[in-house]
């Protein structure tokens, strides 16, 4: 008898995403996601009505998340309330996602259930970010996020910390009873030992990652197996209306420099996601071909450059547009520099209690006295 069907759910936040979320939902169903809740909030541009339409169509589960919010925000009241939705206490694998971020798999046929027979005793399998920078692209363009970036951080990075974060995708069988932005929580005690986690490049990870890490250890390859694609910034013009929109966690925390030099990688470049753009693309075509979908797309493509257009008359934006101009490439931090920056922050971790931050290569150079040298 055949083995039943998985099923695999992917759960996504989003606001104001209209322009990018066909082509989010094309990769992932190409990649052989077969289920989609979506949680909406306070839209402007349409992302609402058409994940009504695509809800209408079968395609995913739209739920509005309009608030009141709990304190720990909006991406987590949204986490909260699938924890108790039918939908996801019958998925067999769970993974939350932003629209922003794309499952990259590199073994076998690069879907989904490839990356699942290679790991068949996982639990929890961490995929961790790969950032694709900027690039020097200032206006924004109606074409694939995937096909536009592809240059991105180097697949060995030692610092900083949020370049080695992780989603987790998760066996649904009970060691986990709550979804969580990084990583599934509240486990339950009595299945927690028996869990087994792997990372991204096939290695099975300690007893930490049970339970807290929500990022991978630095200085070391990730991607072996799988990544996540991350584009947290896309063209400067998309960059000044995520900054309009507020973080995802904290939305009253405008973006700016801080958020840009620490994402904005383009040391190497990698087009392995290339490989699926023929399933996405016919993926993205078909739900192009339901005419209301095509309207609210192009109307949230026309809200978004009307959009843009008014926030440059605004100071602040016109200022962060113009700081984006000017702004090279973060330069990756040299593993002696991570040394040093790592140093501090487990002093700090050491007087709070918490876990140690794992140091980059302890091969490299140090100097003559022992310290970090920068």
């Amino acid at each position: 008898m055949a083995d039943k069907p998985l099923n695999l759910l992917a759960v996504l936040c989003v606001r104001n995403e209209a322009t990018f979320l066909l082509e989010w939902l094309a990769h992932h169903r190409a990649i052989g996601f077969d289920r989609f809740l979506v949680y909406s909030n306070d839209c402007q541009d349409g992302t609402d009505a058409m994940l009504d339409r695509l809800d209408d169509l079968g395609l995913v589960k739209h739920l509005r998340n309009d608030g009141p919010y709990d304190k720990g925000g909006i991406q987590f009241t949204a986490m909260k309330d699938a924890a108790n939705r039918e939908i996801v206490k019958s998925a067999d694998w769970i993974l939350p996602l932003d629209v922003d971020e794309f499952v990259n798999i590199h073994v076998g046929d690069r879907t989904l259930q490839s990356l699942l027979a290679a790991l068949p005793d996982a639990t929890a399998i961490t995929l961790t970010w790969r950032l694709f920078g900027n690039d020097n692209v200032a206006r924004f363009e109606d074409r694939p996020v995937t096909q536009q970036f592809l240059r991105a951080a180097p697949a060995v990075m030692h610092w900083p910390w949020r370049a080695s974060m992780f989603k987790t995708l998760y066996r649904n069988d009970g060691t986990y009873r709550k979804l969580g932005v990084h990583r599934p929580r509240d486990p339950v005690k009595d299945r927690l030992q028996g869990a087994r986690w792997f990372d991204g490049e096939g290695r099975e990870l300690d007893d930490k990652f049970r339970t807290t890490r929500i990022f991978s250890n630095y200085g070391q390859p990730n991607y072996a197996l799988a990544q996540l694609n991350h584009y947290p910034l896309g063209a400067m013009e998309s960059y000044v209306l995520k900054a309009d929109r507020g973080r995802a966690v904290h939305s009253d925390h405008m973006l700016g420099l801080d958020y840009w030099i620490e994402r904005n990688f383009a040391a190497e470049e990698d087009k392995t996601i290339l490989a699926t753009a023929p399933l996405m693309q016919a993926e993205l075509d078909a739900l192009k071909s339901d005419p209301t979908l095509a309207k609210l797309h192009a109307d949230a493509v026309h809200w978004r450059r009307q959009r843009f257009d008014e926030l440059m008359l605004q100071e602040p934006f016109r200022a962060l547009f113009g700081r984006l101009l000017m702004a090279p490439p973060s330069r990756p931090v040299h593993p002696n520099a991570a040394r040093f920056m790592i140093r501090y922050a487990n002093l700090n971790r050491r007087a709070q209690g918490k876990d140690q931050v794992s140091a980059p290569d302890p091969n490299a150079d140090k100097g003559g006295d022992g310290s970090e040298t920068l």
